[in-house]
């Protein structure tokens, strides 16, 4: 079974993430700050991990440039979930290193597709 990582500090958007991402048929593992995501990263290996941008401490943009530094982790995938979506949000949080974005509040449909569609170059 494929694995999702999901990194959110919200446990309303985890708690909707989760439900969402385990009714797609996938394995969820959840962290709730950049530092545990990074960890369970190395530890666990998903094969996609969605993190939110703002987090508490370490932002998730450093957090994707600290996977995507790691040859253990630079090869995973990474979907964005943020708030930020005003003009211009979406292209600096997509240099940092991601392979999608997806902004909150988020539509089911365009989340489920989002992942489907990295999940299927798996």
């Amino acid at each position: 079974m494929l694995r999702v990582l999901i990194v959110e500090d919200n446990a309303i958007n985890m708690s909707l993430s989760t439900f969402l991402v385990q009714s797609a048929g996938y394995a969820v593992i959840t962290a709730s700050d950049a530092e545990a995501g990074i960890k369970m990263a190395r530890e666990e290996v998903p094969d996609l991990i969605l993190m939110d941008i703002q987090l508490p401490g370490m932002d998730g943009i450093e957090a994707i440039g600290v996977l995507k530094g790691d040859p253990s982790t630079r090869e995973i995938p990474i979907i964005a979930l943020t708030a930020l979506a005003m003009k211009g949000d979406e292209e600096r949080i997509r240099a940092s290193g991601c392979d999608g974005y997806i902004a909150k509040p988020m539509r089911y449909q365009q989340f489920l597709a989002a992942i489907a569609s990295v999940m299927g170059a798996v």
